[in-house]
């Protein structure tokens, strides 16, 4: 079950409009609004909430791009080409 679901996610992730969703979402993740939600004088263990924003939106986008990476290489080329009758 959670192979099947790990090799549909990793088939997900080679499609170009998954690249361009992330990509977006990343934006708009460091727009005026978004960082306005957080700029607020809370903290959270006494880190900003701002700053936790700021690094778990990182680290998140260090692992989608890890996740990238990872499903980009382990596409085998030999199988997507024609196979002749």
């Amino acid at each position: 079950m959670m192979k099947r679901v790990l090799v549909r996610v990793m088939h997900r992730l080679q499609l170009p409009e998954s690249w361009i969703i992330f990509f977006i979402v990343g934006i708009i993740m460091m727009t005026f609004p978004f960082l306005n939600i957080f700029n607020k004088p809370v903290t959270i263990f006494g880190f900003p909430l701002m700053f936790i924003y700021l690094t778990v939106g990182w680290a998140f986008s260090i692992f989608v791009i890890y996740l990238f990476m990872k499903a980009f290489t382990s596409h085998d080329p030999a199988s997507n080409e024609k196979k002749e009758i």
